[in-house]
């Protein structure tokens, strides 16, 4: 198997495994949030991807594909139900979103995570050539820095955190606490969404480790010296270029248009996320069912639509999610629809980029109501395709993104009268100040895209090897 320099570690693969014309499977480029991110730094570099191959005991060669070598890591489904759904996503999921659900510690669940940590990190070891990158990513394989350190001293490691890093006194619940920080400081470059996610990191350290931290660096103890370890922000973007090509096309502009047609309210409000507690979607319809009882629109004034992508089935806090949210949904129409308007149009079902850019043309209101989220790239899409300079964009505080796009209408989804004044204000707010307030915020995305965010990472990296080289930083 051939080497690469650059070698991606992700709990996915950028690649779904489908049935083809003949009906042999084949592998199709999937649409996730990670992928489009990284899709633009590979493509520059020799690299490899090392991930899960997306279906249980599926055990195929590396491939190569558009470029890259892929190498699957088989998962049974023993460890997806404990590594993935439990671990991952049953304890450290709701723990690092402000345990906006209740975290589980299970022991079993903790030693199925160190398992297929230690798997990933195998299979990056074996694949990353001499005094190459591995680039480890987000919190499914928070172990793998320390583990890839330990089998290929000679590689540098880079870890980027894609959700929240909580507060200390949330971390520190964790019964395996210092074993993930651990883990993380194998990395060279920690990087993190917000300035408070790596503010929380270094306290965590300083606290549970008693490792000394100066600006954004972190002296790790190696051997008879010290490792010198960067932990920062590095707010992750968008290839804001390619959704400005499809806001573009004529075929995405007749698109938007038919859906504004076909909703025939004179507004048009759209929620986009995954089904998720921590995405704030009950406030969301919460607020918006109060304005339509409280008369202050109707179904002829606004329509919401929301789309609310499938996410992990398999776990009961998101089946009992979906259950309220469709009850809400139902009650709210129920009450407010009529015969030519209906009050929310949801679909619980995911849509190919160009459908979703057709939405964010055709929406005169953007609403980004998580209640904690380590970015939320749904609201810088919107912006960049928003070319004329028209709409407004609702954003929670809780948002990473909120750090950058001030120019929105901040709001704090657990306020729900506040919510409600700032819908309204959204729903009236007179062009120019639209044109003001999304020029803002379209400087912010446009000049700061998923390329710059991947040239600076791995310039971080870069500087770190040359000062090591130099005798730096020792």
């Amino acid at each position: 198997m051939s080497r690469a320099d650059l070698v991606v570690v992700a709990n996915r693969l950028p690649v779904d495994r489908v049935e083809g014309p003949d009906g042999e499977p084949v592998w199709r480029r999937s649409p996730g949030g990670l992928v489009t991110a990284l899709e633009q730094v590979m493509q520059n570099l020799d690299g490899a991807w090392v991930g899960w191959g997306g279906k249980a005991d599926l055990d195929v060669e590396p491939f190569e594909f558009d470029g890259n070598l892929l190498v699957p890591v088989p998962l049974s489904t023993e460890h997806l139900r404990d590594y993935y759904e439990g671990f991952s996503n049953g304890t450290i999921w709701p723990l690092y979103h402000d345990v906006i659900a209740a975290p589980e510690f299970k022991r079993s669940w903790w030693d199925a995570y160190v398992t297929v940590n230690r798997r990933f990190a195998a299979a990056a070891a074996e694949v990353v050539a001499e005094g190459g990158f591995v680039w480890v990513q987000d919190y499914q394989l928070q172990l793998v820095p320390q583990m890839v350190r330990a089998l290929r001293s000679d590689v540098t490691i880079g870890y980027f955190h894609h959700i929240p890093f909580p507060a200390y006194a949330l971390f520190a619940q964790l019964p395996w606490r210092a074993q993930v920080l651990q883990g993380l400081l194998g990395a060279d470059v920690v990087g993190f969404q917000r300035v408070a996610d790596a503010g929380n990191f270094q306290r965590s350290i300083r606290r549970l480790l008693n490792h000394p931290t100066k600006g954004d660096t972190v002296q790790v103890p190696d051997g008879d010296g010290s490792r010198l370890v960067i932990a920062k922000p590095y707010p992750i973007s968008i290839d804001a270029e390619h959704f400005l090509e499809l806001a573009r096309r004529p075929d995405i502009i007749a698109r938007a248009q038919a859906i504004r047609e076909q909703v025939g309210s004179a507004k048009l409000m759209l929620g986009v996320d995954r089904l998720d507690y921590t995405k704030g979607i009950r406030h969301r319809l919460k607020a918006y069912g109060e304005l339509l009882a409280d008369g202050d629109i109707s179904g002829h004034d606004a329509t919401l639509v929301q789309v609310a992508s499938p996410s992990r089935p398999g776990v009961e806090a998101y089946q009992d999610l979906r259950d309220e949210i469709e009850m809400t949904v139902a009650r709210i129409n129920g009450d407010y629809s009529t015969v030519e308007n209906t009050a929310i149009r949801y679909l619980h079902q995911g849509y190919p980029r160009e459908e979703m850019v057709a939405l964010y043309l055709a929406a005169d209101v953007m609403l980004v109501t998580a209640l904690r989220d380590g970015m939320n790239l749904v609201a810088k899409e919107y912006v960049a395709v928003r070319a004329d300079n028209t709409g407004v964009l609702v954003l929670s505080e809780f948002a990473g993104a909120a750090d950058e796009l001030g120019s929105a209408l901040l709001v704090n989804p657990h306020d729900i009268e506040g919510m409600k004044e700032t819908m309204m204000r959204a729903l009236e707010m007179p062009v120019a100040e639209q044109a003001r307030r999304m020029k803002t915020m379209r400087r912010k995305v446009l000049d700061n895209d998923v390329e710059k965010w991947g040239r600076t990472f791995l310039a971080d990296i870069d500087e770190l090897r040359r000062r090591r080289a130099d005798g730096e930083g020792a």
